[in-house]
């Protein structure tokens, strides 16, 4: 028992470390939700149970032996894609712009697990954090191992869908501070995405293993 509450707790602090840590994700979260608001939102928080899992395993099994330029080269594709979706984001933004409501969620759910899977942070994460603490909670059994993955997933998704609610209560502003923000918040998923690129770029001229 004393296992599986430290377990339960490991898996909560990390979850919660990984919600509140600024990145690529978040950005994302805010930026949907200020374009199609909460309630189309939400179901996004779901993404990293998709592009966790090949994450994960291409983290534990293969990204440890990728050389440096591979590891520049996704890191450089992820910058690309925030880029992309910035721009995207702030077009439609523009006064006269609309959405399409019925197309929002699916279409957000999908760009969000590609920023998962082309992030280089989950990856590291499962390759120096979590891998070893799974491996660790297997070792004292498959419920230490159930208890820390459903505490880490429930806590992280449970932050971040708190993070959508906060952000939906902007919707209620008036239609300039709502076109403001979604450029403030287009702005940071394209920084985060320079920053990202430019990394990638860097990395694969120098040749230096990513930090």
């Amino acid at each position: 028992m004393r296992d599986l509450l430290a377990y339960l707790a490991l898996g909560g602090g990390l979850g919660l470390g990984a919600a509140l840590q600024p990145g690529p994700f978040q950005a994302f979260l805010v930026s949907r939700t200020l374009l199609f608001g909460w309630r189309r939102t939400l179901p996004v928080c779901l993404a990293p149970l998709l592009s966790d899992l090949p994450a994960a395993l291409l983290a534990l099994l293969v990204l440890g032996q990728l050389g440096a330029t591979a590891q520049h080269v996704l890191r450089a594709c992820g910058g690309l894609l925030l880029v992309c979706l910035a721009a995207r984001g702030a077009q439609q933004s523009e006064p006269g712009e609309s959405t399409t409501p019925g197309r929002a969620a699916p279409r957000s759910i999908a760009e969000a697990a590609l920023v998962n899977l082309l992030n280089p942070n989950p990856y590291i994460a499962w390759a120096l954090v979590l891998g070893p603490a799974l491996v660790s909670a297997w070792s004292h059994g498959l419920g230490c191992a159930a208890a820390f993955l459903g505490s880490f997933y429930a806590t992280m998704l449970g932050a971040n869908a708190a993070l959508v609610l906060l952000v939906g209560t902007a919707r209620f502003l008036d239609a300039r501070w709502q076109h403001r923000l979604v450029l403030a918040s287009s702005g940071l998923l394209g920084a985060l995405g320079f920053v990202l690129l430019a990394a990638g770029v860097l990395g694969i001229a120098s040749g230096v293993m990513p930090r």
